[in-house]
């Protein structure tokens, strides 16, 4: 996303969110204030759709502010997880490396099994999730 468009965003986002936020507000002083000069519960039950209707507003103008970095820290997140899948392929390779020999029927044949299979799955998990970071 261009510089532009995330500045023009965050502005019209800003600009609802303060908006909307001012008008719930006001809106809710005045029922809160005839409440308190004795109305009835049917202005504590304006009061109460007010609010809602506030805390809407401004869920709104905050997901409004936020969805910019939604792309972003996905991103990140796909690239820290591939970091941690690719640490077991360095710390199991050289035990791969280690027991090549005994791939067959020699004695170290399940432990190199086992760094086998560990190396393969971590290095797919690694390598995926960088790609799907790449594509994003």
């Amino acid at each position: 996303m261009r510089p532009e468009k995330i500045g023009r965003v965050l502005g019209v986002g800003l600009r609802v969110a303060g908006r909307v936020a001012s008008e719930r507000m006001s809106g809710t002083a005045t029922v809160a204030a005839a409440q308190s000069a004795g109305a009835t519960s049917r202005g504590a039950v304006e009061a109460g759709r007010a609010a809602r209707s506030t805390g809407k507003g401004v869920v709104r103008g905050v997901g409004g502010f936020l969805r910019p970095f939604q792309r972003v820290g996905g991103t990140i997140w796909l690239e820290v997880t591939g970091v941690f899948f690719l640490l077991p392929v360095l710390v199991f390779a050289p035990t791969l490396w280690r027991t090549r020999m005994s791939w067959e029927h020699g004695p170290d044949h399940r432990m190199f099994v086992a760094a086998a299979i560990v190396v393969a799955v971590f290095f797919y998990l690694g390598v995926t999730s960088f790609w799907r970071a790449r594509r994003r």
